[in-house]
Formats: structure tokens, C-alpha cells, sequence
């Protein structure tokens, strides 16, 4: 979905296909069919922006195979899809049963997160539309922060690997036009937990293809306020290459039983929902919601957040709700000025099946009606900040 800023350019609005983790190219080709085509129809749209997930086998086939991507391509435009960013963020892996910590492998240490991404940035420029020239990234924000942080030679590693991305994305703009740019993002637990975590070593490479992708459920667990974050990004020169739109599960009273036993039904064995409480020393937080329950160390007299994406349009029931309101300052002040500091939006619900089994949809249908719902509220937003819907 395209929108005309009053300024005069476009804003891009997709949806995540992580939803639907496919590790091979025949299984990205049947979330086209099966998924992606469905919520536009539903939509009326005569062309879907989709944000691509591409696992490392699928991404590897493209890159082997020309007439492959040719063929990719090609299905695209036939569904009346659109690709102008990519998740480069999980590796392979994101249907497994058990996720967790394996996401955040290979980090920015291991030669295979800089091949993967090179070959992304390679795949995203021969995807884009004819009439754009602009596409995105994002990845991981370094490294989970063990053992990172107790690692002499990580941080060199990582830099050294982040400026050789930087050379190949400026290379690639010279030869094919299209100017790829990566965005790190922040997430509770990681070496990069926060927007202002994101600074100094942004800051250190210095490339202006290289920058923050703001996740507004990870901005609103870690507790961080919508309109500092972003001054401060803008004020050290950190461009934000784009935004994720979703929402953390928050808890006013965790105190309360009856509200650790709602909390307790999204606590689930395949994703890690990272669990943080805003303290007067600062914020404090588990690795996952269950520890936050059970573990015994994580305050309970102020409101928790969890990194659990529930759907934008659908809070859970009370006692709990959402950071709804988080997400609609963030996107006041990203794309609600006389200049977007981003034009390259996605939603990523990816949690759809991790819901407490009532909340799950049970059909492809009933998913599609979903993932349409929560574009629906993503629009009448952008439209409500003075955004135009394009055809």
C-alpha cells in the first residue's frame, strides 16, 4: 500500500510474511498464494506491499539461480504484490517449534550474517518496483548480548563487518541505481537493546545506508518514549531506514492473580518474550515471560511490558491490554511532521499461532481476515495524520 506524504513523497505500508515462515523458495511462493494474495482481495487493493522473509536456503536459491528470481519477480507482480523491504533479521529457522535464542544466530561476528545480508541487499535491489529506487533491510542489532559483552574482540568484529556492508551497498547503488539501505533493530535482551543503544556504534561506522529500524513493540517493552527516542536518533544523525508497527502485551497491576493468570496464557514454548517493569533505578527486566512469572526477581508493584506482538486491532481482553498508544506516537512523530523520518512501514504480527489457543485463528481464512484488519488500522492511522491512500 502506497501513500502521498503532504511533503510530496511516498510512504510504503507492508505487512511481514514471517507470519508464515517458509525455508524454501517453493514455500515463499505458496505464502504468495495462499496468504499474501488473500489479504489483498480482502483488502481491495489492486497491489500489496509485503515486507519478504527470506530464509537463508531461500535466499541462497535466488542468488544460485538468475531465472529463479526472474521467476520470483515475475509471481510478484502477477499477485499485485510489492516488495521494497525485506526482514533480514531471523536466519533460517523461524517455524521451528522452538525459536527463542536461535534467532539471534549467526550475529554480526560470524561471516555468515554479513553474506546473508550482502545477498539480500543484492536480492531486494532486483526486486524493487521499476518506479522505486529506495529499499530496506533490517537485521539484528549485533548480537544477542551473551556472550557478546564479555567478548574483548565482538565489538571490532562486528564494526569491521558493518563497514564492509557499507562499501557493498554503496558499490551496489553504482551499478544497479538502487540505493539499499539496513536498519539495526533494537530489541530487549540484545547488544542493541534501545534506540539509544543504537547511537554510538552507528555513529562510529558513520554511513548513511546503514541505520536504526524501529520496532514500536520493542520501543514500548523496553519502556522507551516514542518522541526522545526518535529527537535523539535525529540529533546524532541516525537515520531510521524504516518501522516496524506492532504492539507489546502490557499489564497495568502485575501484582494482581487474576493478572498473572491472563499473562501466564501467553507464556509459550516457541518465541522468547522478553518481560521489562519501569523502576525508579531504571528499567528492569527477565529474558522471558515465564521467568517474569515464576522466577520470583522481576518487580511487581509497576506495570510490565512483554515483547509478545499481539495483533494492532485486537487488544487482549482485561485485565491486560496493549501499547496500542505507544505505536500511534511513534507514528505521529515518524511520518506525522512535514518531513517522514521514514517512508518504509511494516506490520509484523508475526505471533499469530503463539496466541492462547481461543485467540488463534483456526483457517487461512480467518488469519487473512486478520493480518487485513491490522493494515485496515495501520491506513485509517497514516490517513488520519493527513496521509493520502494512493491507488
Amino acid at each position: 500500500m502506497r501513500f502521498r506524504h503532504p511533503d510530496g513523497t511516498t510512504v510504503h505500508l507492508a505487512y511481514c510474511t514471517n507470519v508464515h515462515p517458509a525455508e524454501t523458495l517453493d514455500g515463499v511462493r505458496a505464502q504468495l498464494r495462499d496468504h499474501c494474495e488473500p489479504v489483498r482481495r480482502r483488502l481491495g487493493r489492486d497491489r500489496l506491499g509485503i515486507g519478504l522473509w527470506l530464509a537463508a536456503s531461500a535466499a541462497r536459491t535466488l542468488t544460485e539461480d538468475p531465472s529463479a528470481l526472474r521467476a520470483l519477480r515475475a509471481e510478484l507482480e502477477h499477485r499485485g504484490l510489492e516488495v521494497v523491504t525485506l526482514n533480514g533479521f531471523p536466519y533460517e529457522g523461524f517455524g521451528s517449534e522452538e525459536v527463542k535464542y536461535r534467532v539471534y544466530r549467526p550475529d554480526w561476528t560470524e561471516p555468515e550474517r554479513l553474506a546473508h545480508t550482502t545477498g539480500l541487499a543484492r536480492l531486494l535491489a532486483a526486486l524493487l518496483p521499476d518506479d522505486v529506487t529506495e529499499g530496506t533491510v533490517s537485521t539484528l542489532p549485533l548480537a544477542w548480548r551473551t556472550p557478546y559483552a564479555t567478548d574483548p574482540t565482538a565489538a571490532g568484529t562486528a564494526r569491521r563487518a558493518l563497514v564492509t556492508l557499507g562499501q557493498r551497498l554503496d558499490t551496489l547503488a553504482e551499478l544497479t541505481g538502487k540505493s539499499i539501505s539496513i536498519g539495526l533493530e533494537p530489541e530487549p535482551g540484545c547488544t542493541v537493546e534501545t534506540t539509544a543503544d543504537a547511537i554510538a556504534p552507528l555513529t562510529a561506522i558513520g554511513h548513511d545506508r546503514i541505520g536504526v529500524c524501529v520496532d514500536t513493540c520493542h520501543l514500548a517493552t523496553s519502556f522507551e518514549e516514542p518522541g526522545p527516542a526518535l529527537d535523539a536518533l535525529r540529533t546524532a544523525g541516525v537515520p531510521v531506514t524504516k518501522a516496524q508497527l506492532s504492539v507489546a502485551l502490557h499489564a497495568e497491576h502485575p501484582h494482581l492473580p487474576e493478572v498473572r493468570a491472563a499473562l501466564a496464557a501467553f507464556a509459550e514454548p516457541r518465541f522468547l518474550h522478553q518481560t521489562r517493569t519501569l523502576t525508579a533505578t531504571g528499567p528492569r527486566g527477565t529474558d522471558d515471560l515465564d521467568e517474569a512469572l515464576f522466577g520470583g526477581t522481576l518487580p511487581d508493584s509497576t506495570p510490565w511490558r512483554s515483547h509478545f506482538h499481539v495483533p494492532l486491532h485486537a487488544p487482549p481482553a482485561p485485565p491486560l491490554t496493549s501499547t496500542l498508544p505507544v505505536l500511534e506516537a511513534a507514528l505521529a512523530r515518524l511520518v506525522g511532521g512535514p518531513v517522514p523520518l521514514t517512508r518504509h512501514l511494516e506490520v509484523e504480527t508475526y505471533t499469530w499461532q503463539a496466541l492462547p489457543a481461543e485467540l488463534r485463528p483456526r483457517t487461512r481464512a480467518q488469519l487473512a481476515d486478520g493480518i487485513a484488519a491490522e493494515l485496515t488500522l495501520a491506513r485509517d492511522l497514516l490517513t488520519d495524520l493527513g496521509l493520502k491512500e494512493l491507488p
